[in-house]
């Protein structure tokens, strides 16, 4: 258990509203389709444009934070979050929705930046002048995703309830960012010692992490490329009703706090090479089964068993990029790339989709991720073969040196 004073509330709550988008765009997509006169590959696009919008935050204002301040920076982020989402959800008319997407997506973005720059900033207390990463960001990015996973899940039970149309998912997320603002007040107004990541020119290990680098994005295409239309693989395909396929996604959503949980219980006991390429394989034949999937046994098996495997294996991803440089600028890098990755997934999803079908579309998924997984193990066992030094950051042991302890009375 975490002591309540130990948690920076903030951070978690910028954080759910921030990944809220991407975990409701399968009834965000589905939704558009339904509720507009849009095709379904349009339906994927607006949810690809809102995801690369979101992306495009962190991209532009990513050193930004410091300067800007956090909660100037978190508060307008949620502005425009409310905003966007809000007039995306009364608007009947399809430009003023597609506007209002992207206003919402880059106000998610504008929060999921802010969340993550502070949780990068935080760290064990100082310790003669020295500060070295420690267990708080993980607890805080672990609160986070369990409280992300556990709103979502919610929302899927309660959303095919309110009644059909496109607003229902658009107004949940404005409502999210709405009731996180509060919050912002215990953010700092500045920074006082930046975290710069990207400093510096020479990038060790620049081969492996290059390949990583180039991988990821597909990697994460696929994924998103199926969660963007697994709503209407198990509407159209499988003949479910939405609130069965909402109860689905909401139980896939609990295996994946317990996918997080098994991550970083187990952790680096088999390697990475193992859980990354494995896991890979594994991934590739859960997106076989969901997207031939024709009932609810199947399609609920696809589902939960996807996403229990996948939060494990990017786990492993994530700290195979930080290994790569103890400055953590490949994992800035890599985390970017895959962000590009994830916004055309819904796209290019719904393209595969309406071009050959659910099944096709889960096959050429699959044997892509099978590919993927050969380069991004092999950056793995070149990673287990070296001696990596546990990472220090000098810092000044002055109070002002920790600008993300939110838990000051």
């Amino acid at each position: 258990m975490f002591a309540p004073r130990s948690i920076p509330w903030p951070l978690v709550a910028l954080f759910t509203a921030g990944y809220l988008a991407p975990y409701l765009l399968p009834t965000t997509v589905g939704r558009l389709d339904s509720g507009l006169p849009l095709t379904a590959t349009q339906a994927g696009a607006i949810g690809s444009a809102l995801l690369l919008s979101s992306a495009s935050a962190g991209f532009v204002l990513v050193s930004r934070v410091e300067r800007i301040g956090a909660r100037t920076l978190s508060r307008a982020g949620l502005a425009l979050a409310v905003l966007g989402y809000g007039i995306a959800a009364l608007s009947g008319d399809v430009p003023t929705v597609v506007v209002g997407a992207l206003l919402g997506g880059f106000g998610s973005g504008t929060a999921t930046t802010v969340a993550a720059a502070g949780i990068s900033a935080m760290g064990v207390p100082p310790r003669e002048g020295v500060r070295a990463w420690g267990t708080d960001p993980h607890r805080t990015t672990t609160l986070g995703l369990l409280g992300v996973s556990a709103l979502a899940g919610a929302l899927y039970l309660t959303i095919p309830h309110l009644g059909p149309g496109h607003g229902q998912p658009l107004a949940a997320l404005a409502l999210t960012a709405l009731a996180v603002w509060p919050l912002t007040g215990r953010l700092p107004v500045r920074t006082a010692a930046p975290h710069r990541p990207l400093d510096g020119r020479r990038l060790p290990h620049f081969r492996s992490g290059l390949l990583l680098a180039v991988a990821m994005p597909c990697w994460s295409l696929v994924q998103n490329s199926l969660w963007g239309v697994s709503g209407r693989i198990g509407l159209t395909q499988a003949r479910l009703t939405e609130s069965t396929v909402g109860a689905v996604f909401a139980v896939a959503l609990g295996a994946g706090l317990l996918g997080v949980t098994v991550a970083g219980a187990v952790g680096p006991r088999f390697g990475r090479a193992l859980p990354v390429g494995a896991g890979t394989a594994l991934i590739a034949g859960c997106v076989l089964v969901s997207a031939s999937a024709t009932d609810l046994t199947t399609f609920a098996t696809g589902e939960i068993a996807w996403n229990l495997l996948y939060p494990v294996v990017l786990s492993y991803v994530i700290g195979l990029a930080a290994s790569l440089d103890p400055r953590g600028r490949w994992a800035v890098l890599v985390g970017s790339a895959s962000s590009l990755g994830t916004a055309a997934g819904p796209l290019t999803g719904s393209v595969l989709a309406a071009r050959a079908g659910f099944p096709a579309m889960g096959a050429e998924l699959a044997v892509g991720l099978l590919v993927i997984a050969v380069p991004m193990t092999v950056v793995a066992l070149g990673v287990g073969r070296r001696s990596l030094p546990v990472v220090e950051i000098p810092v000044e042991t002055t109070a002002a040196q920790r600008p993300y302890d939110t838990t000051a009375a």
